[in-house]
């Protein structure tokens, strides 16, 4: 009998004699890993490397505007909609930019285009005319025509410097988005980007750039754009903080320092076209919460001081000021401060949005109430509600262009840090009204 380690020896020199059969089994062996590793790292590659997928339109583009629909609630949605051209209605996702159609639809239907990018994500969405204009988290600029889908133009952009705390509806994104705008300028539009320490523009018809500024960053905020086309942003980089009013179409900047300001300093935009584009007016104060916030309204040279537009609770809508006084709700010149209208029907009634011709209105009962913003006339009234939803609801983020308003509701008590299936009152919890 052998001992063991003299067993184990035998075997061993056995293995040797052996050597040409254990080298192949050894060198196939190497050979399948090396197979697998290439194999693993295509597919890897495929999955995770940049990419975009374009998929354009199947259909066909509507030849007008959707038709002037009855005042009601049109659709519930689980998306917030930016209604484009007046024929599409456009959606973000995490990674994708989509469209549906018609506008008047009830439900969410199958995309009629879309585009998706890897591995950037969407922050921003903005529209003019039939052009979709796109904003990612890489600072690229992606343009679209609704009418296809298909890309107009690309470029590199400014970075956003924040990432947007963004919901599964995408209201964020398409009703508000930080950094990206829309603005006419000399017979054309500009698409204006800012974030990373920089702002610039491109046209919006070919995307060639007109300018780039670098600023400071992370003390430098775009807040909105003017209807003679300029480029609203805060700068507290310095001892003092001012507001800078670009051009749109070269960069040139003119600063004004409101009265009272000082190294802080919040602008809120008011008379908005849509989202913070095309705004007629601003609200500064020393920061958020102040109540010593003052109202201005832009014109060819600085802003003109609007005292009608001091309140945190009045809208801009057509050049009128539309707020409560003494519990009745006025409209009034917001240059002359004069009244020109108010409704003592409303009684507890409050702005939930505004557009340059009609100002919305939201009663405790979530009555939708629109009235002109010229005369004060009721242009609509209808319960915000649609199937057996019923209407105990708080209103959330809220988009209103083209006599179209689009709310977000609310689970009651609103929990502004729940999650997003406690926070929203069903899992299609956006309403889409015509006024």
């Amino acid at each position: 009998m052998l001992w063991p380690w003299a067993s184990r020896w035998v075997g061993f020199r056995a293995e040797v004699r052996m050597g040409f059969p254990t080298g192949r089994r050894l060198f196939v062996l190497a050979a399948a890993v090396v197979v697998l590793v290439v194999v693993t790292a295509a597919t890897v590659y495929r999955v995770l490397a940049p990419a975009e997928v374009s998929t354009p339109a199947a259909g066909t583009y509507p030849t007008a505007p959707a038709w002037d629909p009855a005042p009601g609630v049109i659709a519930r949605l689980p998306a917030a909609p930016l209604v484009v051209d007046g024929r599409i209605r456009v959606y973000a996702a995490q990674r994708q930019v989509y469209a549906d159609l018609p506008v008047t639809h009830q439900h969410r239907s199958t995309p009629y285009w879309s585009y998706r990018r890897w591995p950037a994500e969407l922050v921003g969405v903005v529209a003019s005319g039939h052009t979709v204009v796109t904003r990612w988290s890489d600072g690229r600029i992606v343009t679209l025509d609704g009418r296809t889908g298909r890309v107009t133009w690309q470029a590199e952009g400014p970075v956003p410097e924040r990432d947007a705390a963004a919901r599964y509806t995408g209201a964020t994104s398409v009703w508000n988005p930080d950094g990206l705008f829309v603005s006419p300028a000399e017979g054309t539009e500009v698409v204006l980007s800012a974030g990373g320490g920089a702002l610039a523009g491109w046209d919006l018809a070919d995307g060639q750039r007109l300018w780039r500024s670098e600023v400071g960053e992370g003390c430098h905020r775009a807040v909105g754009t003017t209807t003679a086309g300029g480029l609203v942003s805060v700068d507290s980089c310095g001892a003092e903080a001012t507001v800078d009013v670009r051009d749109a179409a070269t960069g040139r900047v003119d600063r004004w320092r409101p009265p009272g300001a000082s190294t802080t300093l919040a602008a809120t935009p008011l008379g908005c076209h849509a989202g913070r584009s095309g705004c007629a007016g601003l609200r500064t104060a020393a920061g958020p919460g102040d109540d010593a916030a003052r109202g201005w309204l832009f014109g060819d040279g600085e802003p003109v001081a609007a005292p009608v537009l001091d309140r945190t609770d009045t809208v801009l809508a057509g050049g009128i000021a539309v707020g409560t006084l003494d519990g009745v709700l006025v409209g009034r010149d917001a240059r002359t401060g004069a009244e020109r209208w108010r409704r003592e029907d409303v009684d507890g009634a409050r702005v939930l949005a505004a557009e340059p011709d009609r100002v919305h209105l939201v009663t405790d009962r979530n009555d939708l109430v629109t009235l002109d913003s010229a005369n004060g006339d009721q242009r609509s009234r209808f319960v915000l509600t649609l199937g057996t939803d019923g209407t105990s609801w708080a209103p959330g983020a809220t988009y209103a262009v083209d006599g179209y308003l689009a709310v977000e509701r609310l689970r009651v008590p609103v929990a502004s840090e729940a999650d997003d299936q406690r926070y929203f009152f069903t899992s299609r919890p956006v309403l889409l009204a015509a006024t």
